[in-house]
This record gives C-alpha cells, sequence and structure tokens, in this order.
C-alpha cells in the first residue's frame, strides 16, 4: 500500500496494488489530483520496471478527480495499449464517471460498473 501524508486536512490518497487472475487491481482511495498525480502515474505504469499487460483501476473510494486524473489514466492507456495490453476503469462514483464522461475517457478506457465486471474477459 502507498500513501502520503497530507497535513493540509483532505483526505489522503490510499493507492493498493494486487494481483487478480493475473490482471493487475489498483484500488484508489480519497482525491485525485495535481498533488497526489505523479504517484499515481508512477504507481500505475511501473510494476518491477514493466509496464503492466492488464491493468483494472478501482475508483470505487475515489470521491474527487480532476483533470490531472483524467492525464493519468490517458498516459496509462497509451502506454499500456503500446503493449497491446488494456486499462479498464471499474465502479467510479456518479462524479468521477460524470468527469470521465464529459472529457470522452469512457470512449477509450472502458468503465464498468463493477470491480467484478471489469475483471471478466
Amino acid at each position: 500500500m502507498v500513501s502520503d501524508n497530507d497535513t493540509t486536512g483532505r483526505p489522503e490518497l490510499l493507492i493498493e496494488e494486487r494481483i487478480v487472475d493475473g490482471v493487475r487491481v489498483v484500488s484508489v482511495r480519497g482525491e485525485i489530483d495535481h498533488d497526489g498525480k505523479d504517484r499515481l502515474r508512477s504507481v500505475l505504469l511501473s510494476r518491477d520496471g514493466a509496464v503492466p499487460a492488464r491493468l483494472v483501476v478501482d475508483l470505487s473510494g475515489v470521491s474527487f478527480m480532476d483533470s490531472s486524473g483524467i492525464n493519468v489514466f490517458v498516459s496509462a492507456h497509451q502506454a499500456v495499449t503500446a503493449t497491446e495490453g488494456w486499462v479498464r476503469i471499474a465502479a467510479a462514483q456518479e462524479p468521477v464517471l460524470r468527469v470521465l464522461e464529459l472529457v470522452g475517457v469512457d470512449a477509450i478506457i472502458a468503465c464498468h460498473p463493477t470491480l467484478e465486471q471489469a475483471l471478466r474477459p
């Protein structure tokens, strides 16, 4: 688990990683904004120095995301699909899903209502 000690009073960005049936699952909790974007990008894109082939990002615990998060997901999508892999987003809360839809990220990265659905082949 990766976390920041935040002294601003805002919720901490917590990131957990695990492998489920050969798929890398990254669960994120808190707010995805400028302050946490670099750390999130590094967690999404490197594991033992390699870009993951299959990546699901569980956003069920994310209450807010700004354009910084959008940029991270687009970068992750580009890196993973360049290796013929895929990225999926799971369980985004309504405000976060609305942002993904407004900017069209849902057209390039599949957004699933649950983690279980995102993990299906």
